[in-house]
């Protein structure tokens, strides 16, 4: 007899046969009872289609159109029947004995809405890169920075009933605007001190471009939550369109002014007001930076 499902790991997928194997795998090889796999493709073209048809019945999956990454995490919630889900990107890896640890976590832990655990970065062939920078759960911290890396999140049903599903409209920063909305509306979070899972850096995953496309995204969705953006998303916003646009920081004086001019124009554009504390350090940034320069021409 098939027990019930006590944890769902949703993959959603698209176009990436280079690397779907090995997260399938790192799901398959978890050592826990009662788990529920879904794959849900969004119509892939490379050899995504034909790696799943080699897993037969291990898991459900389903190969088709899909509005994007949010719409096809929902369609696995949706169809999802555990009381814990994980979603795992094609691209991802979970780390063997993740999904136990997360099961006894929440096991002894009914009152958290959502665990997480450390991660790290990998390359193409899952060599090591750096560790994400994991940090214990802290609202106003969480305003500033994303420390919660999403393949080493784990929620609970109840979360989803509650507060929706994945905003498909954050794009590419789903994930961020789904902590920012949890943590606003009051969701128990936890941190659990063990290595879970790796993300996947690569050249489609990572680019300057889409650098600036979630920052954009984080700007205007914590515009709509809290009224305004906080200045260290707007600097990170400014700094990602300066270097986009070839200045760089061997010119610190340069870089300086860019940045500083962006995040001014990032301010008004999203906040529709500067912070004295955006005048102080972006003044800070120019008269330190223009008095080094003087120097070093003084001392040559």
């Amino acid at each position: 007899m098939n027990l019930p499902a006590r944890i769902t790991v949703i993959t959603p997928s698209y176009n990436q046969g280079k690397f779907i194997e090995r997260a399938i795998q790192s799901v398959l090889t978890q050592t826990v009872e009662g788990m529920e796999y879904l794959v849900i493709d969004g119509g892939s073209t490379d050899a995504t289609v034909e790696i799943l048809k080699q897993h037969g019945d291990h898991f459900f999956w389903v190969s088709e159109p899909d509005r994007g990454h949010a719409d096809a995490i929902n369609k696995g919630v949706i169809r999802s029947t555990a009381p814990i889900i994980g979603w795992l990107n094609s691209d991802d890896v979970y780390y063997p004995g993740a999904l136990a640890m997360v099961l006894e976590f929440f096991a002894t832990h009914p009152e958290v809405d959502v665990v997480y655990g450390d991660a790290n970065h990998i390359n193409e062939v899952d060599a090591f890169i750096e560790k994400y920078p994991t940090e214990p759960w802290n609202w106003e911290r969480l305003l500033e920075t994303c420390f919660i890396s999403q393949p080493a999140a784990f929620i609970r049903r109840r979360v989803f009933d509650q507060y929706g599903l994945i905003d498909g409209r954050a794009a590419p920063s789903i994930d961020y605007e789904f902590w920012i909305r949890l943590g606003k509306s009051g969701a128990r979070f936890e941190y659990l001190p063990k290595l879970l899972a790796a993300t996947r850096l690569h050249a489609e995953a990572f680019t300057v471009g889409s650098r600036i496309a979630c920052h954009r995204a984080n700007n205007c969705f914590l515009r709509e939550k809290l009224g305004k953006v906080p200045d260290r998303w707007l600097f990170n916003y400014a700094h990602a369109v300066a270097e986009d646009k070839g200045f760089r920081r061997g010119n610190p004086f340069r870089f300086a002014l860019v940045v500083t001019l962006v995040s001014l124009y990032a301010a008004l554009r999203w906040n529709h007001s500067i912070s004295g504390n955006m005048i102080r350090t972006t003044w800070g940034w120019i008269y330190g930076n223009a008095l080094r320069t003087i120097l070093g021409k003084l001392i040559q």
